[in-house]
């Protein structure tokens, strides 16, 4: 029953105000937790059951169990025996579903201001480790970063890492 007036879509809401709302989330909401899957999983399980599987990894950490779960879109995968139900466009539609992908973009946003410090060249303070062309032309310079996807064809040519 967690409601705040500004929860909507992460999507509509800018940055800062994203940044506004997580404390609020995190302070108030009954119970939360952030699953996170590694690029390398994501290399090999690809990005949607990454997706689902860093679902089930938060609702593994949440300190309170759910009685049902609801997913924004429109796949997900039985966690144990809790009811389920799948809702495109229901981050703009519950206030649940909408704090959940406040709390998973700003945890990412995060991360990725993180591997920024490490990795300046690569612009992740402004793509968020979107494939901006401005990203792009960062990996064919400077070629891929150990944090890099290597399943996603980011240049014409797919680059390697030689570890």
């Amino acid at each position: 029953d967690f409601s705040h007036p500004w929860l909507n879509d992460s999507k509509k809401l800018t940055e800062a105000r994203r940044e506004q709302l997580r404390p609020i989330i995190e302070g108030e909401a009954v119970a939360w937790a952030v699953g996170v899957v590694d690029h390398e999983e994501i290399d090999e399980i690809n990005i949607l059951n990454a997706s689902i599987l860093a679902m089930h990894r938060a609702l593994d950490a949440l300190t309170v169990r759910p009685t049902s779960v609801i997913v924004d879109g429109n796949r997900f995968k039985p966690y144990g025996d809790l009811p389920w139900a799948t809702f495109v466009k229901g981050d703009g539609r519950f206030g649940n579903i909408a704090a959940a992908s406040i709390l998973a973009k700003t945890h990412r946003d995060e991360y990725m201001m993180r591997l920024h410090e490490q990795y300046p060249q690569y612009g992740w303070d402004v793509n968020k480790g979107y494939p901006t062309a401005a990203h792009r032309e960062a990996i064919a310079q400077y070629g891929p970063t150990p944090h890099h996807r290597m399943s996603f064809r980011l240049l014409d040519r797919q680059l390697t890492l030689d570890f």
